[in-house]
């Protein structure tokens, strides 16, 4: 495609998403510098409807996008510009006063929806592809403690446990022991560790070991990488006023393996855009989906129309991704 032609498209693309109605050639002349007359504007915009790019709605109408328009559209951006300073200072502050991380990521969905003004969702980082950061062990009574696991990205799992008598110097010690079999492994690397941990303690320490090892590896064999935080649902209206438009993507998203189909394998530092027919879920395929990966093959993302601001959109994602990242991996 020439340049004039792609910078037809590009002024099309960009009323539609503003205006949300069908774009004519006398307005695209009246409000873009195209430097050629209305006359090769209409050719310009025949051509791009012989080719699929744009569509005309109905007769007297003007043209809107394809989802082929969109998608050689969002290809031609180039890079993803950044947000600006301030942009990026109140995502900064927005995200700094999280407590933990079911915090952080409640934030993010919150932040990331109200940025894009879409749906937006964020997956918790996949605990099987995390390190153990350190393990606790807190009396609570003589006969009662709670154990604490706490990973690399961020997550934190506690069980109460009800074991023998304590003695505080065996507590201790065993809190030592877990920490050297666990601390900086994978959790199958750290299951291999404690396992063999049992055969090490003393006689006097066994019962107590068994009782805290056996919780400490259900834990770290407890899948998580299905639990997904979703916000922005309100947005859905901009679909239409007609229920019957929203109501299969409403009931899509509310399955947690539709939501995982969605964000794909997305990877961190990149962005990755589906566009109407490309996404894999029939329900959705009048949507669109951005999304990015972070920390430790986690992705979060939003939904929403084909019409879209896509380099808006695009750059709130990257954003919002690699702020949440670095603030995982800062612990």
């Amino acid at each position: 495609m020439d340049d004039r032609k792609l910078q037809v498209l590009r002024a099309i693309v960009t009323d539609y998403v503003s205006s949300q109605e069908p774009v004519g050639s006398k307005a695209l002349v009246e409000k873009h510098d195209l430097g050629v007359s209305p006359a090769t504007v209409r050719n310009d915009m025949a051509a791009l409807e012989e080719e699929g790019y744009i569509t005309q709605p109905h007769t007297s109408a003007g043209r809107i996008p394809t989802d082929k328009g969109y998608r050689l559209f969002v290809d031609r951006l180039g890079t993803v510009k950044p947000l600006s300073t301030a942009e990026q200072r109140a995502i900064q502050t927005f995200l700094s006063g999280a407590l933990d991380l079911d915090d952080i990521l409640l934030r993010t969905v919150r932040l990331l929806a109200q940025a894009t003004q879409q749906v937006a969702i964020v997956q918790y980082p996949t605990l099987s592809h995390s390190t153990v950061r350190h393990v606790e062990l807190v009396s609570l009574s003589t006969t009662r403690l709670l154990l604490v696991l706490i990973t690399s990205t961020g997550r934190v799992e506690q069980r109460s446990l009800e074991v023998p008598e304590l003695d505080d110097s065996a507590l201790a010690d065993l809190r030592t022991a877990l920490n050297a079999a666990a601390a900086g492994r994978t959790p199958i690397e750290a299951g291999g560790g404690l396992s063999a941990l049992l055969e090490t303690l003393p006689a006097s320490s066994v019962p107590l070991g068994r009782t805290v090892v056996a919780a400490l590896l259900e834990m770290l064999g407890s899948e998580t990488s299905s639990r997904m935080v979703v916000g922005g649902m309100p947005y859905l209206t901009r679909y239409g006023a007609d229920p019957s438009t929203m109501k299969p993507v409403l009931e899509a998203l509310e399955e947690q393996v539709v939501l995982l189909t969605l964000l794909g394998e997305a990877t961190a530092d990149a962005v990755t855009v589906r566009i109407g027919q490309e996404n894999p879920v029939k329900e959705l395929q009048t949507t669109s989906v951005v999304a990015s990966g972070y920390g430790s093959r986690a992705t979060l993302g939003v939904v929403g129309p084909t019409r879209m601001d896509y380099p808006s959109t695009m750059a709130s994602v990257r954003a919002v991704a690699r702020y949440v990242g670095r603030f995982l991996s800062q612990g």
